[in-house]
């Protein structure tokens, strides 16, 4: 993808869930990593990892590199270590998303090359409405796999690896099966990246939003244009979630008030902030940290 900067690196395990920052596998449902992250997931990559989407239903836009697709569950996509990506969900989209250590993932191929019939392991966006058996079989594997990450029953390490090396031989099988990209305009990726890495560099500072649009070159009216036809959302709103997304990281991850939250995010009052959270997550800062406690 176009980017004048070094594209982030994401490890899930020390951004969105602590717990297992050293883990070889590390799952959760779409939805959560959704609600955390934002709809919009700007363009990034997983160093060391193997990243898998599986969606059961909704729409999801994913660039893959540059290549654009625009496909509806049930489909998957899978993004090799050194591939960029970003992606955008509707709000309704559900599924799972499986992170998984690359040498797991070599051990499978080195053991079987014909899993890659290629010299080497491309990203792929597969849609799977042709293939209702290899569905029902995904479907039955991420449940287990779900129900084996949230209990501490003996053998749990083992089951693991076991299920995430059957999730990911039956990817694997169905990788070359991967949809036709869709033609990208080179010039809107280019405005939508650099609006994305001016938001990470200036979303503490509130710029409004003709900043973002002066230090492009481009109107505000283009500017929204481009991230309604990228990212089918206006502008105004991917800032939005990038702060949303700090907050939420800031509450779960630290045991900074509200009040020092709201300081620490360039808001100047308190009690704006406790409204504008409210507007967004549908609940105060204080109850969605109680809530995810209950949940981790």
């Amino acid at each position: 993808m176009i980017d004048r900067k070094p594209i982030p690196n994401i490890n899930i395990g020390q951004v969105y869930d602590q717990r297992y920052s050293d883990a070889e596998v590390h799952y959760d449902k779409l939805g959560n990593l959704a609600e955390f992250f934002g709809r919009n997931m700007p363009v990034h990559r997983h160093d060391r990892f193997f990243q898998v989407h599986y969606v059961k239903s909704g729409a999801v836009r994913v660039y893959l590199d540059d290549q654009q697709y625009l496909e509806s569950g049930p489909m998957f996509f899978l993004t090799p270590p050194t591939v960029a990506h970003a992606f955008v969900t509707e709000a309704d989209a559900d599924g799972h998303v499986l992170t998984v250590r690359q040498q797991l993932v070599w051990g499978l191929v080195d053991a079987d090359p014909t899993l890659v019939p290629g010299s080497q392991l491309p990203a792929a966006c597969v849609a799977l409405s042709q293939f209702p058996p290899e569905v029902r079989r995904l479907e039955f594997l991420f449940e287990e796999l779900s129900n084996e990450i949230n209990m501490a029953s003996a053998g749990r390490s083992a089951a693991l690896d076991s299920l995430t090396r059957l999730i990911m031989i039956s990817l694997l099988r169905l990788c070359a099966n991967s949809l036709q990209a869709r033609p990208a305009r080179h010039e809107d990726l280019r405005i939508f990246h650099r609006f994305n890495e001016l938001i990470e560099d200036h979303y503490l500072q509130h710029w409004p939003l003709s900043h973002y649009a002066d230090r492009i070159g481009v109107t505000e009216a283009r500017l929204n244009d481009v991230c309604r036809r990228i990212a089918d959302l206006p502008s105004k709103r991917l800032i939005l979630e990038r702060v949303m997304q700090e907050a939420k990281r800031l509450l779960l991850f630290t045991g900074s008030s509200a009040s020092e939250i709201c300081y620490q995010l360039g808001f100047k009052d308190p009690a704006y902030f406790s409204r504008f959270f409210q507007r967004y997550a549908q609940m105060t800062p204080g109850e969605y940290r109680q809530r995810q406690s209950g949940l981790r």
